[in-house]
């Protein structure tokens, strides 16, 4: 029998339905194919509206068909973008408070992702070097829930900043959101620095938008990154969701696949996968065998 490489993988970045732009698979679609596949838990990500309450429902409805036979859990967390009102405090108490994991810096509508695209009314993070103030309460809120904070679309420079002001802060569990994506463009040099500096982790993702609807596969570039930095200071995700690259499930299991042939150990891939994304979540332990 075929080895199911996916049982007790995390995957802490998928876009779903219901959202603004079309998506190829749903939140209930989503749940049922990670079910089949033994898939531990996975996080859904919207860049307009928070996915907390959604995930709930999720859960719930996974609870009601397949009760003890898996142990999936679908996350949900807020992007703190124009859409919830930038850097909004009371939006991130609200997410957290009903059980989200994950808050990510502004995303499309970052200040440095906004000034790439030639527009203004970017979320603005870092002003004259020093982080805003709103994001001093968010930092504590995110500590005091023990929950994940994610750099999104940021620059580099600001992600020195910012991590810098959340480790101050006493926040634990970092991770420097797609660091490979041209609007983000942390250099190779920068991702070992930050690395070294702070113990943050780099989320590696599947594919990246390169224009006019087109998408370019990371898979290469991330296992040279994996190679150079070491594979405990990486999460791999797949960012999937959109219409342009194939179903998240495909996703997922050709990237865990293109591991294992680029030559990594199954402990390797291990903590990229379950060990890394595992801890940000608080869940551990493998799957019980899913229906």
């Amino acid at each position: 029998m075929e080895e199911n490489r996916l049982k007790g993988v995390i995957d802490l970045h998928i876009h779903s339905g219901p959202d603004l732009r079309e998506r190829r698979l749903d939140d209930l679609q989503l749940m049922e194919a990670a079910v089949e596949r033994g898939i531990r838990a996975i996080v859904i990500k919207s860049h307009h509206v928070p996915t907390v309450d959604r995930a709930a429902l999720v859960n719930r409805v996974k609870q009601q068909r397949y009760g003890a036979a898996s142990d999936f859990q679908m996350f949900g967390g807020v992007a703190l973008n124009r859409f919830i009102g930038g850097i909004n405090p009371w939006a991130v108490e609200t997410a957290l408070k009903l059980g989200g994991k994950m808050v990510w810096m502004p995303t499309i509508t970052s200040e440095n992702h906004c000034r790439k695209e030639g527009k203004d009314q970017g979320v603005v993070c870092v002003r004259d070097g020093k982080i805003v103030d709103a994001l001093k309460t968010v930092f504590t809120l995110i500590r005091d829930f023990d929950a994940v904070l994610e750099t999104g679309h940021i620059s580099p420079e600001e992600c020195f900043l910012v991590t810098e002001a959340a480790r101050d802060a006493g926040v634990k569990k970092i991770v420097i959101t797609h660091p490979e994506f041209h609007m983000v463009g942390m250099s190779l040099e920068d991702q070992k620095r930050i690395v070294r500096d702070y113990g943050v982790l780099l989320e590696r993702v599947y594919a990246q938008p390169v224009g006019g609807g087109v998408y370019k596969k990371n898979l290469p570039d991330n296992v040279a990154a994996m190679r150079e930095i070491g594979c405990c200071h990486f999460i791999v995700a797949t960012d999937g969701g959109q219409m342009q690259n194939p179903k998240w499930y495909d996703t997922i299991r050709e990237y865990v696949d293109y591991l294992y042939e680029a030559g990594f150990s199954r402990e390797e891939i291990d903590w990229m996968t379950r060990i890394n994304p595992g801890n940000m979540l608080g869940i551990a332990g493998e799957p019980k065998n899913s229906q």
